[in-house]
């Protein structure tokens, strides 16, 4: 039963990719069906961004009150009837009324699943669920791109909806299998209590282990959001090859947390945060150098990609022994939310700042992020290691 279970978990964190890059995908072709404004884009990913943060910040309350498995198949099937909805919309306010259901459903899950997996597994397999994450964003473009080449976007938007309905009845077939960490979890809600927000905040570290945490979404969000755009603006390759190639961050984060699961238990999650630092700076200073060869720009968005890879598994794995696995519910909430307000708000301002300056900054961007988030983690490590001695 355990290993079905993580089975389980595994197809749920594909569920849990698949809508991610769906509207990206979409929406050249979409908004121009619908006659709205190019940039209204970023009205309906700013709505699933809010809702999620906010599903993401009661998310402790409401699984300590139904539990992983009932958060969890509710969720898959919300985002599931939203994505169902957003095949039939015709109108654009119809995709923004349909995306408070999917933020909500993509907040809840998202907390509930990391917290649970932090408790009762181990780091690598933390890696690889994210790793399977990854699997659920490549597939969903592939599918709408074969939808759109054969029939329609809402074709596509059905296809997925189709997949996620699926798992969706998977979780709920399998819901008796969560019962295998039930002896660990009961312990767990027995010690823990609901201790609100503003005094999760108060407990040592946990600042400073969002702001890290804050710094490294905005850190990805930007060099996977950007990547194409710094190719055409700064680095002159054409629109069709940037659009292809800008994959490659979203590749080597794939495959970098697939590798990360063979090295993280005999390193440690701080180790491991490290390294990935240190391998950002890598690809950022291949971008920097002044070589004019474009391989150089290749490698240097895949290796930022494999840095990025074991970072947000190891500090989301982390939580729990660094904080207590009581209290682990109700920081990763918060770390949620924090990690989608980073995701939200510095790749847009990195877009206006460019603009108004030059998109080579885009790797000095990153590195400065990536300088932060490591002085963050470190305080942090520094400040739970003194405390649980």
């Amino acid at each position: 039963m355990y290993t079905l279970l993580i089975a389980v978990i595994y197809l749920a964190f594909i569920s849990l990719g698949l809508p991610d890059s769906l509207l990206g995908s979409a929406w050249p072709v979409l908004y121009t069906e619908l006659n709205v404004p190019l940039s209204y884009m970023g009205i309906l990913t700013m709505t699933v961004s809010a809702c999620t943060i906010i599903s993401s910040l009661i998310s402790d309350k409401v699984t300590r009150k139904f539990g992983t498995a009932a958060v969890t198949v509710t969720s898959v099937f919300l985002t599931a009837f939203a994505l169902l909805g957003y095949s039939y919309a015709n109108s654009f306010w119809m995709l923004l009324v349909l995306s408070i259901p999917y933020g909500l459903g993509a907040g809840a899950i998202d907390a509930a699943l990391n917290n649970y997996v932090a408790i009762h597994y181990s780091s690598k397999h933390m890696s690889w669920l994210h790793c399977f994450w990854g699997v659920g964003t490549i597939a969903s473009p592939a599918i709408m791109s074969y939808s759109l080449a054969n029939y329609n976007w809402s074709i596509g938007y059905r296809a997925v909806a189709a997949v996620q309905l699926a798992i969706g009845a998977i979780l709920l077939l399998t819901t008796p299998l969560w019962k295998v960490n039930s002896f660990k979890s009961e312990e767990v809600k027995a010690k823990a209590k609901s201790i609100g927000i503003m005094n999760t905040l108060k407990i040592s570290g946990v600042k400073t282990l969002l702001f890290g945490f804050f710094c490294y979404c905005a850190l990805e969000s930007t060099a996977m959001n950007w990547s194409a755009t710094y190719l055409v603006a700064a680095k002159g390759f054409n629109e069709s090859d940037a659009a292809g190639i800008a994959a490659l961050v979203f590749l080597g984060i794939t495959v970098g947390r697939f590798l990360s699961g063979f090295f993280m238990e005999k390193l440690g999650n701080l180790k491991m945060i490290r390294l990935g630092t240190i391998i950002i700076s890598v690809g950022a200073v291949l971008l920097i150098l002044p070589f004019g060869i474009d391989t150089f720009y290749l490698v240097g968005l895949f290796v930022i990609g494999l840095g990025c890879a074991p970072i947000y598994p190891c500090i989301i794995n982390s939580t729990p022994s660094n904080f207590g696995a009581e209290n682990s519910g109700a920081i990763i909430g918060i770390q949620m939310a924090s990690a989608y307000l980073g995701s939200m708000l510095m790749p847009t301002l990195f877009g206006i700042f460019a603009k108004e300056t030059t998109f080579e900054l885009y790797p000095l961007y990153i590195l400065i992020f990536n300088i932060i988030l490591v002085v963050m983690i470190n305080i942090t490590f520094a400040i739970t290691a003194r405390k649980n001695k």
